[in-house]
């Protein structure tokens, strides 16, 4: 590896496509295992004997494939990666945090507010309503705000869902779980945010500039959506999968 790659220049192939297929064998083989933190781009492009654009290039494309995650103002990390086909996408019916965030939760804080009806409640859950439990849900890992999740649900499903508000225990397996084992069907779509790290908001989420944002309609009627969901997760440690079967 530390060796200058001299054919590089020898094949038709892109530079930054050749250097990328050799740091892919590279974390492949181990030679750079999960959580390791690569050389500095300029070592690494002294190593390939190409510019830092054409490395940076090569880095962007395995961002991609999540296999390296950049750390502003520390570097890149190779990333806990799994090979695990069987894993279920998006297709299937389930909270879509669990299915796109790479890192592990292990600790969700919760706090929920009666709102008053908003044109915009109207619209996502269309429906008239007398007003709105909304939900925010923190979710850490070592004690660092990673995700977060705004819910809307129509006061008038409280009691149809047995819950009761004062019950955060109940309230937090209704979201997080139940709900979807209730539902019949979903709508999922994706956008990008960089504007959930505001100052009113609890907590500011760790790499949070910039946001894979995930608007989710659950249905347990076909009528109208039961709760409507805004999950926010931070690019660096989001992969967004979906199984396609013909």
């Amino acid at each position: 590896m530390n060796n200058k790659l001299h054919e590089l220049y020898k094949s038709k192939k892109p530079l930054f496509v050749i250097v990328y297929d050799q740091l892919y064998r590279l974390i492949m083989d181990g030679t750079f295992p999960p959580d390791s933190q690569l050389p500095s781009e300029p070592e690494l492009a002294k190593i390939f004997g190409v510019s830092r654009m054409t490395l940076r290039h090569a880095l962007a494309l395995l961002q991609e494939d999540g296999l390296v995650k950049n750390i502003h103002g520390k570097g890149n990390f190779i990333t806990k990666f799994h090979h695990n086909e069987s894993i279920d996408g998006l297709e299937k019916l389930g909270n879509p945090l669990y299915k796109c965030y790479t890192g592990k939760i292990d600790n969700i804080e919760l706090n929920f507010r009666i709102d008053l009806v908003t044109d915009y409640a109207m619209q996502v859950l269309n429906r008239e309503m007398t007003a709105v439990v909304a939900v925010e849900r923190w979710y850490k890992s070592n004690d660092r705000v990673v995700a977060y999740a705004f819910t809307m649900l129509p006061i008038e499903d409280v009691s149809k869902l047995n819950l009761d508000l004062q019950n955060e225990k109940q309230l937090l397996e209704m979201l997080e779980k139940k709900v979807y084992e209730l539902a019949n069907s979903s709508t999922i779509e994706i956008k990008r945010s960089n504007s959930v790290n505001t100052p009113s908001l609890k907590y500011q989420i760790f790499c949070g500039e910039e946001c894979e944002l995930i608007l989710e309609s659950v249905y347990i009627s076909d009528k109208y959506p039961v709760v409507y969901n805004k999950y926010y997760i931070p690019t660096e440690f989001s992969q967004i999968k979906i199984n396609r079967f013909k």
